[in-house]
């Protein structure tokens, strides 16, 4: 596309303006369909300024986009559309009511590119389906069953209700890990704090004295000096490290794959990432096959939402199957990742055509196990905590109290 710039006069007064053109002809064309004026000079310019500038900020603006959508300001939207859609208002009425009341920025642009889209003529399900990354798969799958089916609004209401049982999952184990974390951190503000401003003192003390401090506290000395003259380093090392992990992990390659097969090797942290992940699988393959959803779809949007690589790839191998015309239950078995009762749920279900109902108990199931390991996280994590807190407690222990009764003999001679 190239630029013109066009002089014309209107009302004995010289006035400018650029159209865009394939063509110089197509450009005198255009310009003589608006009836702007006489016209005196067409000619090829450069691309303007402005339009530079517009496209730059339209670039950002889609940049700002691409990242996942905080699931609370995106389920307030979604049940705000469904409640209109109830009450019969029209399509385009109800976007523009969504964008006008949403205050999350993010939420807000994608809700108002989706209302232009269909403004457009663009079916809604394709609209959301433009911003699967922002918003997930689940979204436009039941999104576009829905304006299949004719139930919008009821299929709006169901995806908000499937958002907000995995935020309220989430939320509880933020919960849950949130006194742990707390304690770690006033642990080693605590261990700081004394071997900077603490153990120093001793030192000069000692010397005085010309006497050799107790090993403990020449062991918490050592750390003092190694976090003085290094400190700055060791900080600038841990940043960079997280850097990195961070852009590799994103890079979803197979760093990404060996980190989340090591996660789930670990204590407690490995079970709950199983969990959780298990169990959000099922349940979404349920909502989506009791919605109507293709079996061999649901399956694919069930482990689109699995953030964990290997789980992910274990899950493929259930869909791998029934695309081999297995059953579902020998996609299940295949997958190694469910328990021999599940699998027996499962078969029970598919042989009986109960399928969904059986799904609901191993959602049910997973979903107990799950809520009982993150209740009673405190307990599986206070046995650690206590030998470090002991640990802890007796290096300080005896990094300073060693000092003080050596110093009493010291004094003493």
């Amino acid at each position: 596309m190239k630029y013109f710039e066009v002089v014309y006069i209107r009302g004995g007064e010289q006035n400018s303006t650029i159209l865009t053109s394939s063509h110089k002809i197509d450009a005198i064309k255009q310009f003589q369909s608006r009836a702007l004026g006489v016209l005196v000079s067409i000619e090829e310019i450069n691309e303007p300024f402005a339009v530079k500038l517009e496209k730059l900020k339209e670039r950002l603006r889609s940049a700002s986009l691409k990242k996942r959508v905080p699931l609370e300001p995106y389920i307030a939207s979604l049940r705000q559309l469904g409640v209109m859609l109830d009450a019969g208002i029209s399509l385009n009425q109800c976007f523009e009511e969504v964008v006008n009341t949403t205050e999350h920025k993010q939420t807000r642009e994608i809700f108002r590119q989706i209302a232009q889209k269909i403004e457009a003529g663009e079916s809604i399900g394709n609209a959301f389906e433009d911003f699967t990354y922002e918003l997930g798969n689940v979204s436009a799958a039941i999104i576009k069953l829905g304006e299949q089916t004719g139930t919008l609004s009821e299929e709006v209401n169901k995806l908000a209700n499937i958002l907000e049982e995995l935020h309220e999952n989430r939320k509880k184990l933020k919960k849950a890990l949130r006194y742990p974390a707390i304690v770690f951190t006033v642990m080693i503000i605590a261990f700081v704090t004394v071997i900077q401003l603490v153990v120093p003192q001793f030192k000069e003390m000692f010397e005085e004295y010309d006497s050799e401090l107790p090993y403990p506290t020449q062991l918490l000395l050592g750390l003092q000096e190694f976090i003085s003259r290094n400190g700055l380093f060791l900080l600038a090392g841990i940043v960079t490290l997280v850097a990195l992990h961070t852009f590799f992990y994103q890079q979803k390659g197979r760093y990404k794959h060996l980190v989340d097969t090591y996660i789930l090797r670990l204590y407690l942290i490995g079970k709950i990432t199983r969990l959780s992940m298990t169990g959000r699988y099922i349940f979404v393959f349920n909502k989506l096959t009791n919605s109507g959803v293709p079996i061999i779809k649901a399956l694919a949007i069930a482990e689109n939402i699995i953030e964990n690589d290997y789980l992910k790839a274990r899950f493929a191998t259930i869909k791998e199957s029934i695309e081999e015309g297995r059953s579902l239950t020998e996609g299940f078995q295949k997958s190694e990742e469910f328990e021999s009762m599940v699998i027996q749920m499962i078969k029970a279900g598919e042989s009986s055509g109960s399928l969904n109902p059986m799904l609901v108990k191993v959602d049910r199931y997973y979903s107990e196990k799950y809520n009982d390991l993150v209740d009673n996280i405190s307990t599986y994590i206070e046995p650690i905590m206590i030998v470090i807190l002991a640990g802890f407690l007796t290096l300080l222990a005896l990094g300073i109290f060693l000092p003080m009764w050596s110093m009493a003999d010291v004094m003493d001679k």
